[in-house]
């Protein structure tokens, strides 16, 4: 590992797993505000970097997500489906050339003029994955396919195209629980690019 910081030191690291992504496990002195160090030890999970992308049109007043099963959320409880928006890891890509593909995997939907929105940890206690954000107009004549993933990769995903409202709402009645498509559909909320 090549970072340095001046409150960490006396790093180790110990494979635990690389079946499907990396798990390991570190071992490291933190050096606390009082100025004591304190022996700490985490499970790390590096599953590569991802992006999302919410498709929407301004005509409509409609967004495109998609309905697929989680096995994660099905262990914890949740015995639905999951909704979200369109999304993927980068596998060696740029965010901007693999969101674009997933987009059109995923929705069916072909889009070339992609905006960049924010980057953001998801769950930084344990992933190291990074996020990458983008909204994107759609439009019928965009759609390239029937969209559903790619079978080859155990995809089979339902594609919906719902109106904003509807969005909103599910989020209230939780129907909608994906943590980056809620801060995604809160932001065509909050920068009114669609109606409410």
């Amino acid at each position: 590992m090549s970072l340095k910081h001046p409150q960490l030191r006396n790093i180790k690291e110990k494979l635990l797993s690389d079946n499907w992504y990396i798990l390991k496990k570190y071992t490291y002195e933190l050096q606390r505000r009082d100025g004591n160090w304190q022996q700490q030890e985490r499970e790390v999970y590096d599953r590569g970097n991802g992006a999302v992308i919410l498709l929407y049109n301004k005509i409509k007043n409609s967004i495109i997500l998609i309905r697929q099963f989680r096995m994660p959320m099905y262990i914890n409880g949740y015995q639905h489906f999951l909704i979200e928006a369109a999304a993927g890891l980068l596998d060696d890509a740029s965010p901007e050339t693999r969101i674009i593909a997933e987009a059109e995997e995923e929705t069916g939907f072909k889009v070339d003029k992609i905006e960049k929105v924010f980057e953001a940890f998801m769950s930084p206690g344990s992933v190291t994955e990074k996020l990458y954000f983008y909204i994107a107009e759609y439009n019928d004549n965009n759609r390239s396919n029937a969209g559903g993933g790619l079978a080859e990769e155990g995809e089979d995903i339902e594609v919906l195209e719902w109106p904003f409202p509807k969005a909103l709402e599910a989020i209230k009645t939780g129907e909608i629980v994906d943590g980056k498509t809620i801060m995604l559909i809160q932001h065509l909320a909050l920068n009114s690019i669609l109606k409410y």
